[in-house]
């Protein structure tokens, strides 16, 4: 099973803003370059080799058969009258084991092996978690660009004003006051880039710090955040939760319970033990032979504890999933809703209330260094202007968040459009 986060690699990315450093926006990192970084560098995901290796000699050394003992006895030596010195000793060499009854062996390499099947799906799940964390990461140096392209805009309208409002001012036309408000709003505007600059640095820095890079030398590829995809209905989308690792693991937890409960009903069958010799005896120089087998009594009551938690873990197991599985059903529908509606906020922004606030500015602008609108009026629908920008910007990484969660819980791509069969455009 295979996410399909990447798929939001082209939807998620604004262009990389220039920047005063040359070198820096000469890496280019895209989100799949991202995904391979952590996916190979991850300790979290290189752990689970080591698990491996670790549940595979607890197999080797589950299925192993009991012991042979071999051992000596030594008796009526070293005493007094008949027994003294080795004159009455008799030595006896002896091959002990046991003889396990029950199937234990075999439930002992089944419980084993499933052990190590559920490391898949263990992996499966945080590599999941783990490309979430990345695609997360990602939008948030992301949404930093998208910011300083905003600023940018705001500083070339405030810039603009500013012009105008010295060019009033020295025609007589405008007083003072509007350039000093006009330079103080240049300056917001300045801050708001310098804001996003060390937001977008932070975010990088916490972005390399997935695979350990200590400095980041990369700007992100270039990509527009507010192209936002269809996706899936929600039913649909729903039915995907039962193929989900989360889920998943618990068919695997539930082999791994199945074979401790056959493992602890097999100790209702009590081992044999046995052992078998040859004894000399010294003083007539005669050999004979020796044996013995033992079982231990009251096996199926000592065993009964065992089972009886055993068969409540099963028992408790599924009711764990039935409340996951809800747990994950809730998570999907607010996150589906939340994509829903922020797609929606977009697509509003971007048809109707951008472009007519563009619009809105350019005459706000004419009007003011024509002499027949305030500077007042020229910054708030400027403001406004800014606003609408900020506002779409947010709206479209929100529904991107939302997408990155849905990834995660379903596991699968959730594109709808041109998509067939969880195959991406």
């Amino acid at each position: 099973m295979s996410v399909r986060i990447a798929a939001l690699a082209a939807c998620m990315v604004v262009a990389c803003a220039a920047a005063s450093d040359p070198v820096r926006c000469a890496e280019r990192l895209s989100l799949d370059d991202a995904f391979a970084r952590v996916a190979a560098l991850h300790p979290d995901l290189r752990l689970f080799g080591a698990l491996q290796t670790q549940r595979e000699a607890e197999r080797d050394q589950a299925v192993l058969a009991p012991a042979l003992t071999a051992g000596a006895t030594l008796e009526n030596a070293l005493g007094s009258g008949e027994n003294r010195g080795l004159s009455g000793a008799e030595l006896t060499l002896t091959l002990a084991s046991v003889f396990e009854r029950g199937g234990k062996l075999d439930a002992r390499r089944v419980l084993a092996q499933s052990r190590i099947d559920a490391l898949a799906v263990e992996r499966e799940g945080r590599r999941l978690d783990l490309l979430a964390e990345v695609a997360r990461r990602y939008l948030a140096a992301a949404g930093a660009q998208g910011e300083a392209a905003i600023a940018q805009t705001d500083i070339a309208q405030r810039t603009q004003a500013l012009a105008a409002a010295e060019r009033r001012l020295r025609a007589g036309a405008s007083p003072e006051s509007a350039v000093l408000a006009a330079r103080a709003a240049l300056a917001q505007a300045e801050l708001g880039a310098a804001r996003a600059e060390q937001h977008g640095l932070a975010a990088r820095q916490a972005l390399a710090a997935l695979w350990g890079e200590r400095t980041p030398r990369f700007e992100l590829a270039a990509g527009d955040p507010l192209v936002l995809p269809p996706i899936a209905g929600f039913d649909q989308l729903a039915d995907l939760i039962e193929r989900t690792p989360e889920i998943a693991r618990f068919a695997d937890e539930r082999r791994i319970g199945e074979a401790r409960l056959r493992l602890a009903r097999s100790e209702e069958r009590p081992d044999a033990s046995w052992q078998i010799g040859v004894r000399r005896l010294q003083a007539d120089g005669d050999v004979a032979l020796v044996g013995g087998v033992s079982i231990p009594l009251g096996a199926p009551r000592r065993a009964a504890p065992g089972i009886r938690a055993a068969e409540a873990e099963l028992g408790a197991l599924e009711i764990e999933r039935e409340a996951r599985a809800l747990s994950l059903y809730a998570t999907l529908a607010d996150a589906h809703g939340r994509y829903r509606v922020a797609q929606l906020e977009v697509e509003r922004l971007q048809r109707d209330v951008v472009p007519l606030l563009v619009r809105s500015v350019a005459a706000a602008e004419r009007a003011y260094a024509g002499g027949a609108a305030s500077y007042l009026e020229l910054a708030q629908i400027q403001s406004e202007h800014t606003r609408a920008l900020v506002q779409r910007l947010q709206a479209a990484l929100a529904a991107q968040q939302a997408l990155i969660e849905i990834q995660r819980l379903t596991g699968q791509s959730v594109l709808a459009a041109s998509t067939v069969a969880g195959v991406t455009p």
